[in-house]
């Protein structure tokens, strides 16, 4: 067989690149779309939360709370045939480094969890008429707040892949609910997600962190990642054929 034209070499060359965009194009678009309705949720919620009811706190985070699990359900269940609906950096590093999501996608994914989660802070100020950037002055330091974040997002990533190894179409709900749990039994209320982290240092709001304080919140977050997936690794051990739910991306784009 003739060898290819150069240019025709190099046309065969750039079209699985193209393909491999394209076909990434809607994962992300659903990653940030995803992360940036969270975000709208959690801090629109909170401040509808406080305005309501001004000095009940225990009400404004029960509100808030509520909000937040009912919101992330439907989210997870609206986006999870198109991305998986991670909507945390934690949970990507998570399933890429089990193999149920391609290295090459991770920065695409992140890059969307990050720019989606400040896009719902702006989102959520501009529907309640506040300044659309602002500091956080909420503290949130301290060895508590640290534990409090391993422990969050350690529940919150074995929750994620425990159920989905039992049983998949649950996972939403176990989500939700954990969530909503874990906004009352820690310290932090339960942040469990980089992304969100880094955008609520822009709301000096009900959900606001000051900046100062975030790097401390991300690592605790990973560190509590990185311990679920390795006690479920070694607790669970590898999955019966055919009985672990398979995250990997289908020619259509979904997931399954």
């Amino acid at each position: 067989m003739d060898d290819l034209h150069p240019g025709s070499q190099a046309l065969a060359l750039e079209m699985p690149a193209r393909e491999a965009a394209k076909s990434l194009a809607r994962p992300m678009a659903a990653e940030g779309v995803g992360t940036a309705l969270l975000l709208a949720i959690v801090v629109g919620s909170g401040i509808m939360a406080d305005r309501l009811a001004p000095a009940q706190p225990a009400v404004a985070l029960l509100a808030n709370g509520l909000a937040t699990a009912g919101g992330l359900i439907v989210l997870i269940l609206a986006f999870g045939p198109l991305s998986g609906a991670h909507f945390n950096p934690v949970v990507t590093l998570v399933e890429a480094r089990r193999g149920a999501l391609p290295w090459p996608s991770v920065p695409g994914y992140l890059a969307a969890q990050i720019a989606g989660a400040f896009g719902g802070v702006l989102l959520a100020h501009g529907m309640f008429e506040v300044p659309l950037v602002e500091v956080s002055h909420h503290a949130r330091a301290g060895g508590a707040q640290f534990a409090s974040e391993i422990v969050a997002t350690f529940g919150l990533v074995l929750t994620i892949l425990a159920v989905s190894r039992a049983r998949a179409a649950a996972t939403p709900y176990a989500v939700g609910l954990y969530i909503l749990a874990a906004y009352w039994f820690t310290a932090s209320t339960s942040f469990a997600n980089p992304a969100v982290t880094l955008a609520r240092m822009v709301t000096d709001t009900f959900g606001g962190i000051r900046p100062g304080d975030a790097p401390a919140f991300i690592v605790a977050q990973l560190v509590g990642g990185a311990l679920a997936a390795g006690f479920f690794r070694w607790a669970w051990g590898p999955a019966a054929p055919g009985g672990a739910r398979r995250t990997t991306r289908q020619e259509d784009g979904s997931y399954s």
